[in-house]
């Protein structure tokens, strides 16, 4: 009888505990970690929080569990009165906690952990099973807007055994204009149609739940005509959503953006001329073949890498930075294969005074610095978090990031926590049992280039894309990851294979993407699109480069700017001086060429920017120079009619409307202003329209 009574009065969870003694890693740290204790916004920032640090979601259990119980003067936690350590009074908010009230007394997570001290806060068993993986169910789903969906998350053990985690699981949405989902894990979907990823995070592990939510409705298939594989593949995911393309745009919005994203320059007003005029079908796809053969090309596009190679004169040295710059210019020009010029930057040889792409390294001269910027620019693949910790939304650890650095130092490289060596193994690879006897850098050079290699291939087919479309399939482009999937895995898959195909050809691919109706496809938007932005349905507008936006109105106005160091450059994409000091081009966002993220080059509108355009003398000294355009048209144009429409095709590359004409003939002949002022006005204008300012 009394063994009965004693067998009732034990709960599940005591039943539980007994069974299985609570362990520090698997069932206190998910509690810190759902509770947001250590995030990187609370003790898990770099100097902790209060006099308290944890590691990035628990990256480091031995130290958090050192932190928690040796440091606080032994005032964290006290097995002998559990209630009393200070790691529940404050979480409990009984004493003054800065991140507010965490645990409930009384409440399951706060019982758990006032075991765990009572029991002596443990470490726990040595041999405990670990968790090696987790999935989310469902893994995708079709919901319709404002609907709901309850997700669950099963940890996987290394002893093979399921557990429900989903309580103490950290949940992020990378669309929540799509679908939103709370600290439960219950996803909503709101109005706007599309798809998104939602994350599930434990114990270091991630996966993700996908969710499409089409518009409501059905649209008509093939109501827009393919012109290569890329439409299909695209338009095979709108049809999914719900969505209709837009139709392709004009003759003269086409010529302008495909001058502007291959060359970074405007049409002149004679080519555009003889481009409207050519009745040819294949024209389009003649003009792409010509402007890929143009010098400004070879200056837009190595302008472009030489931000994310870091050409940078204050690490390098004029002269080295200047040979840095002409060698991927060169390369640029000559259309060398991508995976030669992968390989000729990483695995470079030789002093960087005469060899050009040695500078990558030399600018880079910390292995992890060299192994994080390798990873980011070729393989769209950020490590730079797994240096201290296990990255948050990804699936690198220390080991991954010190085996990459491993490659740029011909010393033993040390995992920081465990003092073990890492030999050099590139991401993903499982790591030799010693180092290899070839130069690690060419391994990692030749492992890159590998066709099917799951990063490079993709990576760089994003990037091209990205170059020419304003966005990328994976955005950011340079953020690979199971929690970032791509909006169209099958056209990245299809981009990459072409690019291999071409034996890494960069203008075979930009020729496909730029032949294809969603490259030329309209920026005005249908009754079904105009809330896409991420499925390529349309044109998205974009602002050019801060340089390409200050040649293009040097162009405009015919007259050019100087530039600081750079006498022979007539434009700014020719400058290979990011340091050079310009207003203008700082406040259009010009990088400054200290990381390999193209988030430093930044096209976010300001109110400077705005000023600028409007009311520097850069802009109005050129408007009413004698040598300038405006001048010189004011003064050739017979008639005010033809002046309108010389403007326009200057600015815009098109002909005015019937309305636009009338309006501009109007200002043009009113009275208390000269012709060439009314004149300046009008130019003034149409630079400052968003036709102008944007790629559209």
């Amino acid at each position: 009888m009394i063994i009965t009574v004693a067998l009732l009065l034990l709960t599940p969870c005591s039943m539980e505990a007994a069974a299985e003694p609570i362990h520090f890693e698997n069932d206190i740290l998910p509690i810190l970690g759902r509770h947001g204790c250590n995030s990187s916004g609370c003790h898990g920032k770099a100097e902790g929080q209060g006099g308290f640090k944890l590691s990035v979601l628990g990256s480091d259990p031995e130290a958090d569990l050192a932190a928690i119980i040796k440091e606080g003067r032994g005032r964290r936690v006290v097995p002998s009165a559990p209630d009393e350590s200070l790691l529940l009074r404050k979480a409990s908010g009984r004493v003054a906690h800065g991140g507010g009230v965490k645990l409930q007394a009384g409440a399951e997570d706060y019982a758990t952990v006032r075991s765990w001290i009572n029991a002596g806060a443990p470490m726990g068993s040595p041999d405990a099973p670990k968790v090696v993986s987790i999935r989310v169910v469902p893994e995708s789903g079709v919901m319709a807007p404002g609907a709901g969906q309850t997700l669950k998350v099963m940890a996987r053990f290394s002893d093979n055994r399921e557990k429900d985690v989903t309580r103490h699981a950290r949940f992020q949405s990378n669309a929540e204009a799509v679908a939103a989902v709370d600290a439960t894990g219950l996803v909503r979907t709101l109005e706007t149609p599309g798809e998104a990823a939602v994350m599930a995070g434990y114990l270091g592990e991630v996966a993700v739940f996908r969710v499409m939510v089409p518009r409501p409705g059905k649209v008509a298939a093939g109501a827009v005509p393919f012109l290569n594989e890329i439409d299909r593949l695209v338009d095979a995911k709108l049809a999914r959503l719900n969505i209709a393309p837009s139709g392709l745009c004009g003759d003269s919005e086409f010529l302008r953006r495909v001058h502007i994203d291959l060359c970074g320059v405007l049409p002149t007003p004679a080519a555009a001329r003889k481009f409207l005029a050519d009745t040819r079908p294949d024209k389009r796809v003649r003009l792409v073949d010509e402007l890929l053969q143009r010098p400004e090309h070879a200056d837009l596009w190595a302008m472009r890498w030489a931000d994310l190679l870091r050409v940078d004169r204050e690490a390098l040295g004029h002269q080295q930075a200047s040979l840095y710059h002409g060698w991927i210019r060169s390369a640029v020009a000559g259309n060398m294969p991508l995976d030669r010029f992968a390989k000729s930057i990483v695995a470079s040889d030789g002093p960087p005074t005469e060899v050009g792409p040695a500078n990558f390294l030399k600018v880079l001269s910390k292995p992890g610095d060299a192994a994080s910027a390798v990873s980011q620019v070729f393989l769209g693949v950020r490590i730079t978090c797994a240096e201290c910790h296990h990255h948050p939304f990804d699936k690198w650890r220390q080991s991954d990031y010190h085996g990459m650095a491993a490659h740029f130092t011909a010393s033993a490289v040390s995992h920081p926590r465990t003092r073990k060596v890492v030999h050099p193994h590139p991401l993903g690879a499982e790591m030799p049992t010693e180092r290899p006897k070839e130069e690690p850098r060419v391994l990692l050079a030749e492992w890159m280039a590998t066709p099917g290699n799951p990063y490079f291939s993709r990576n760089l087919a994003n990037r091209i894309w990205a170059w020419m479309t304003g966005r990328g399939i994976v955005e950011p482009v340079d953020d690979f990851r199971a929690t970032n999937p791509p909006v169209n895995p099958e056209l990245l898959d299809f981009l990459a294979l072409r690019l291999e195909e071409s034996r890494f050809d960069a203008r075979s691919l930009i020729r496909l993407v730029a032949a294809s109706r969603v490259y030329q496809a309209s920026a005005a938007p249908n009754e079904t699109n105009k809330l896409d932005e991420r499925n390529f349905s349309r044109s998205y507008l974009r602002r050019p480069e801060a340089e390409v936006t200050l040649d293009i109105i040097c162009q405009a106005l015919g007259v050019g700017e100087k530039f600081q160091g750079s006498p022979l450059a007539e434009r700014a994409t020719q400058v290979w001086d990011s340091k050079a000091r310009h207003e203008f081009l700082k406040k259009f966002g010009r990088p400054s060429r200290v990381t390999a993220c193209e988030c430093e080059r930044t096209k976010d509108p300001s109110v400077a920017q705005v000023l600028s355009l409007l009311n520097s003398s850069l802009v109005h000294d050129k408007l009413s120079h004698d040598g300038g355009t405006v001048a010189r048209l004011a003064e050739a144009s017979g008639n005010d009619a033809r002046l309108v429409e010389d403007l326009y095709m200057v600015f815009l590359s098109r002909q005015p409307t019937p309305a636009e004409s009338a309006s501009g003939r109007d200002y043009l002949s009113g009275r208390g202003r000269s012709r060439r002022a009314a004149a300046e006005d009008l130019a003034w204008a149409l630079l400052n329209s968003g036709e102008f300012l944007f790629n559209h």
